[in-house]
């Protein structure tokens, strides 16, 4: 019997005003573990978890202008 391991991914990604907007899969995933996509909204605290696999993104830098 063969087993495959998937690929493993960081849970934690920090992302800028250039990945805006959000969404995951982000481009950096193996596509081979990519989910629908799905769009994602920052909290106050410039975070936003996928519901699909659980990863976390946090903001880092300065929110471009006409962003809330």
């Amino acid at each position: 019997m063969t087993t495959t391991n998937p690929k493993v991914y960081s849970q934690d990604v920090d992302i800028t005003a250039d990945d805006l907007p959000l969404h995951c899969p982000n481009p950096h995933m193996d596509p081979a573990s990519w989910h629908p996509r799905v769009f994602l909204t920052l909290d106050t605290n410039g975070q936003a978890m996928c519901p699909y696999c659980g990863t976390r993104y946090t903001f880092k830098g300065d929110m471009p202008h006409g962003h809330h």
